[in-house]
């Protein structure tokens, strides 16, 4: 995978570029000015954010795995420690399925209507291949989503939900957490 230098990074004009930030060069990325990134974030071939009015905020340790997209008017923030894996889409807009009006971005916005709402996945969030994730939706700490699901609420923390839509399955350990003292302790050291 050919990934953008840091200073490459920083020409491209975006909010804020953390260290270790690794984003290939085959992914596309609008909005550069409203997207700001934390430590330690990967994003793979083929992804694609963009940032609207509300920008996208990306903590540290994070990674986005292959043709996932990040897309939307509305703020878009993926906590710490988060994994989006393959194929993930997560929309801050959406069109009106209605008929009641008119579809897509080549038409004004009087003719229109687009809901635009913020999203929030806190941290150790992790979204499975292929899953969907709708405006207005928060996923609290440690939230795991199955694969192929389609998230259109919010979900309650250390929660595993899978499902169109997306149902509890069961709870989710937080050991993680201790690894996650360990892990930052060790990384500091470095």
């Amino acid at each position: 995978m050919a990934i953008y230098t840091r200073d490459e990074l920083q020409e491209l004009g975006f909010l804020n570029v953390g260290e270790n930030v690794k984003i290939s060069k085959k992914a596309s990325v609008y909005g550069t000015s409203r997207i700001f990134l934390g430590d330690n974030v990967r994003i793979d071939d083929f992804c694609v954010l963009s940032a609207g009015e509300g920008g996208i905020t990306l903590g540290s340790h994070i990674h986005l795995a292959v043709y996932s997209c990040l897309i939307g008017a509305g703020h878009i923030q993926i906590g710490d420690f988060c994994n989006i894996s393959s194929r993930v889409a997560i929309y801050s807009s959406s069109d009106d399925y209605s008929g009641a009006f008119l579809t897509n971005p080549t038409i004004d916005s009087e003719f229109t209507n687009v809901e635009h709402a913020p999203v929030t996945l806190a941290k150790h969030v992790i979204v499975g291949s292929g899953s969907v994730i709708l405006p207005g939706v928060t996923l609290e700490q440690g939230v795991a989503i199955g694969a192929l699901s389609l998230v259109n609420r919010s979900l309650a923390a250390w929660g595993v939900y899978a499902g169109q839509p997306a149902k509890y399955i069961k709870a989710r350990e937080d050991g993680l957490l201790a690894h996650e003292k360990s892990f930052l302790a060790a990384y500091q050291n470095k």
